[in-house]
């Protein structure tokens, strides 16, 4: 590992002038996503700035009814708060299925939305890797891409988003905050990630003078009936080979209310726009559920090794909705 400076932060306006001041800095919260990155030599900072001492530990209510979440409340106690699991279930599920309990107890909300890739390739120095090595290939085109994107990669990458915690935050339309001596930003979560294109190693709209200080969830009623189902190859902690966050509200047989969102088949959390479209107004049964997660998947593109995942998709969306279906009208 490659020496690098080191400053703990005792307050948020140290840490914005020294990420100001001073190039390649990495910020230090959890860890468990840029130990592990600077220990393959992936990530080299010059300096690392620890902001575990920083005021942003809070889970607040806000007035009309949402969710405020300072970046270091840790996964773990993200997942356990009484309001979230019965507000937003979904993302107290999501959260759970998401890594294992170590890992939530360290991993922050900040640090989850930020996390890298988890390309096989993009671990590997020996092989070409436009997000770790702009210019040098994508080796998944070609090579083993059983894990790779059918929705908005490029011929420059494939990679999947690995976050799980933030395909349930599309789906609710969290809004993310961020600070910098220059001021406050509040980016919606669906601008957040950027797709590949040409530039895959730009993997969000974060600036680097920017620092995530909190996640706000506005009120989403319908959010009481959602859901989050992972598939994976096996059930103890691995990332999903296809993933569903949803919500549904149903009036007289009819959808009159829905958000769905996809993890693992898109290079960034994916928030399925044409399926919610095809579904409002449309009669609550298995056939339209069908039919809405076909005009998602119309734009997807598989190869040989990663294209059962369109298929795993449609009837992961299809189940998902179907439950939520049962469990409301059980209610």
């Amino acid at each position: 590992m490659k020496s690098f400076g080191y400053l703990s932060a005792p307050d948020l306006d140290t840490a914005l002038r020294t990420i100001a001041d001073h190039d390649d800095v990495k910020l230090l919260a959890g860890g468990t996503n840029l130990v592990d990155l600077m220990r393959e030599g992936i990530e080299q900072p010059s300096t690392v700035v620890d902001i575990t001492r920083l005021p942003l530990t809070g889970i607040e209510q806000l007035p009309e009814g949402g969710i405020r979440i300072g970046a270091l409340v840790s996964n773990s106690r993200l997942a356990t708060d009484p309001v979230i699991r019965t507000r937003y279930p979904v993302l107290a599920r999501a959260i759970l299925l998401g890594a294992s309990a170590q890992l939530r107890n360290m991993a922050t909300v900040g640090g989850n939305l930020l996390q890298r890739t988890r390309c096989m390739y993009f671990y590997d120095d020996a092989a070409a890797c436009n997000k770790r090595a702009p210019g040098s290939g994508c080796a998944a085109i070609g090579g083993f891409s059983r894990g790779s994107a059918v929705l908005g990669a490029s011929e420059h990458c494939t990679a999947t988003h690995p976050s799980d915690m933030a395909v349930a935050l599309v789906m609710l339309d969290a809004v993310i905050e961020v600070q910098s001596l220059r001021g406050t930003r509040r980016i919606p979560i669906a601008e957040f990630h950027r797709l590949p294109g040409d530039t895959p190693h730009i993997e969000t709209v974060l600036v680097a003078d920017e620092l995530i200080t909190a996640v706000e969830l506005p009120p989403v009623p319908v959010a009481a009936n959602s859901h989050y189902r992972k598939v994976r190859d096996r059930a103890s902690y691995a990332f999903a080979l296809v993933s569903v966050a949803a919500a549904l509200a149903v009036d007289d047989g009819t959808v009159t209310e829905v958000r769905l969102a996809l993890g693992g088949v898109g290079t960034k959390p994916w928030r399925a726009s044409e399926a919610e479209r095809a579904l409002i107004g449309r009669p609550a049964t298995e056939e339209t559920f069908g039919h809405a997660a076909d005009a998602e998947l119309a734009a997807a593109v598989g190869g040989p090794q990663n294209g059962f995942k369109i298929e795993l998709a449609r009837r992961t969306i299809v189940a998902t909705l179907r439950q939520l279906l049962a469990e409301r009208s059980a209610a």
